[in-house]
């Protein structure tokens, strides 16, 4: 099976920009969908932002895409990337949660208009492997 990276930003709206409970709603939603979907991820929020990193197949993550993209409490998403993947990098996470890190909040702060996305995508990447790995 082929296995795919999205990686995503949108802007978070009403309380789930800035309440602790929405956000663990979602995530204990998202994590139900992941499981019976075979995805694995990601979901950070910063500032009002989301920053979210999904893995899977494409038909699977074409469903979720759509889910997000029609929900209320996401507004100006944008994909960074979608690109095909040799391997997750978070296999154990139906849907993992971070703090945003330094390296995350500089990566929201970029003016993607300006930016080499799939660059900043890499660097990012790079840095959340590294932050998974010393959680873990």
């Amino acid at each position: 099976m082929a296995l795919f990276r999205i990686v995503y930003v949108s802007e978070a709206t009403g309380s789930v920009g800035s309440g602790l409970m929405p956000l663990i709603d979602i995530i204990g939603v998202s994590e139900q969908n992941n499981r019976r979907d075979h995805l694995t991820g990601v979901l950070m929020r910063h500032d009002g932002r989301f920053l979210q990193i999904l893995e899977g197949a494409r038909a699977d993550l074409n469903r979720v895409m759509a889910r997000v993209s029609k929900d209320r409490r996401h507004d100006n998403l944008r994909i960074l990337s979608d690109q095909p993947i040799l391997e997750r990098l978070f296999p154990a996470w139906a849907m993992g949660r971070l703090e945003a890190t330094p390296e995350v909040e500089a990566f929201l702060a970029i003016d993607m208009t300006q930016a080499d996305v799939p660059a900043e995508v890499d660097r990012l990447l790079a840095g959340l492997v590294q932050t998974t790995a010393d959680a873990v």
